[in-house]
């Protein structure tokens, strides 16, 4: 489908993308809703608050963040120039943080006393309790019972910095009933507590605030890859879960006609129900969780069980700006599975020295599947939206039980598996 679009015009006033998003919530949270959206409406107009944010994030977050060129990534692939934003580097370790203190700065200005949040891969939560302890709030962190176990070291991280971390064991124990238990801890504490959700997804004003706090990406990138190579990108690259950290990246390069952008979502272990997280390959118009979006269901109309090595794109919808901007054709969306993810963790590793998030990874897995199909005068942006550190047990348990695997189908000895792990763990020349 193909639909006209002004860029600049949306959402509209009612926080619609086109055909997606909006306000789908009890009525019980309207008020909070509504006095969220107009204080935004005010702090974004105050130059104060940006005078503060902007400090913040430099002497608190590390901002700027660097645009990194993978001299021996580039060489080894044999196809453009490859960048990467370093968002990993970043306090926290992702992207996370800078949505975190946005919100944190509203909340206080609204007179909020706690806040709560949801977490899948854990980044959010960590980024969350540090301004929370930064700015003397008490926290609530929700997470489901499975993300806790793979990402046990952000729990005890967040445990660290004051929060109250949350296990939710409903229903598949993961991100969306995290969400779920969140919006129903701010049902009942709506008076003293924001809602500081973590992506470009729930019911308007989130899917513009969450994408004009990460903006920050995109035109930080914009600058410096006029500055390293005298030229626009010609192909960004960044995953898909909710969709912060890949509209924060795209959305200041919109405009840019001969950009081409590519959000990567997770295949999982292949495009089958419950098996994947990627919305647009076999999803379909719904609403879940205060929006309306592209998402994983049945043909009843019920939620579709959703899998992903990455705890942080294991999610059943995509924000709703992802949606209209896949309908207008100004981004393609594409998926990696966790095969190919592995592989991409360890080759960019062993190749730059660079432990990537495993969500972040799914880009760098998109970009080592097509980049022969790119001439080596072209450029690429890939958002490494988080550090590996959170993932290397849980990447090791997995390379083990792969190698373990591959060992018993073939009957070699040990150290000659042509599995995943030996095959990859021969250093890059």
């Amino acid at each position: 489908m193909r639909i006209p679009a002004d860029l600049n015009q949306v959402p509209d006033v009612q926080g619609h993308f086109g055909p997606y998003g909006g306000v789908f919530v009890p009525e019980t949270l309207m008020p909070a809703i509504s006095e969220l959206r107009d204080e935004y409406d005010r702090a974004r107009r105050d130059p104060n608050f940006k005078l503060e944010l902007d400090q913040l994030l430099r002497s608190f977050c590390g901002r700027p963040t660097p645009l990194y060129f993978a001299e021996r990534l580039t060489e080894r692939l044999k196809g453009p120039r490859i960048y990467l934003k370093r968002e990993d580097l970043l306090h926290t370790g992702a992207h996370k943080i800078n949505n975190a203190m946005g919100q944190i700065l509203l909340a206080r200005r609204m007179g909020k006393t706690r806040v709560i949040a949801e977490t899948g891969a854990g980044q959010h939560g960590v980024a969350t309790a540090s301004v929370a302890a930064r700015f003397g709030f008490e926290c609530v962190i929700y997470m489901g019972k499975v993300d806790m176990e793979r990402q046990s070291l952000n729990v005890t991280r967040m445990e660290f910095l004051g929060a109250k971390v949350v296990a939710v064991t409903a229903g598949q124990a993961t991100l969306k009933e995290a969400i779920n238990e969140a919006m129903r801890d701010w049902v009942t504490n709506v008076r003293s507590t924001h809602y500081l959700l973590g992506t470009s997804y729930g019911p308007h004003p989130y899917p513009m605030l969450v994408r004009d706090l990460h903006r920050v990406i995109g035109e930080e990138a914009r600058g410096q890859i006029l500055e390293q190579e005298e030229r626009l990108p010609d192909l960004l690259v960044a995953c898909v879960g909710g969709g912060s950290n890949a509209i924060g990246l795209f959305y200041p390069f919109l405009d840019d006609a001969g950009v081409r952008m590519v959000g990567v979502e997770a295949g999982g272990r292949g495009i089958r129900p419950g098996d994947h997280a990627a919305r647009f390959q076999t999803g379909k118009l719904g609403v879940l969780q205060g929006t309306k979006t592209w998402l994983l269901a049945d043909d009843d109309g019920q939620i579709q069980l959703t899998h992903s090595v990455s705890a942080g794109l294991d999610y059943a919808a995509v924000g709703p700006e992802h949606s209209y901007l896949r309908d207008i054709g100004r981004v393609q969306y594409d998926y990696a599975t966790d095969d190919a993810v592995l592989e991409a963790f360890l080759e960019l590793s062993r190749t730059e020295g660079i432990l990537p998030a495993l969500e972040s990874t799914h880009a760098v897995a998109y970009l080592i599947k097509h980049a022969r199909e790119m001439n080596r005068d072209q450029v690429v942006i890939i958002n490494l939206s988080g550090r590996g550190d959170k993932d290397v047990h849980q990447i090791a348990q997995y390379l083990a039980a792969r190698n373990s695997e591959g060992r018993a189908a073939t009957k070699v000895p040990p150290g000659e598996s042509s599995s995943l792990p030996h095959a990859a763990s021969t250093p890059a020349p």
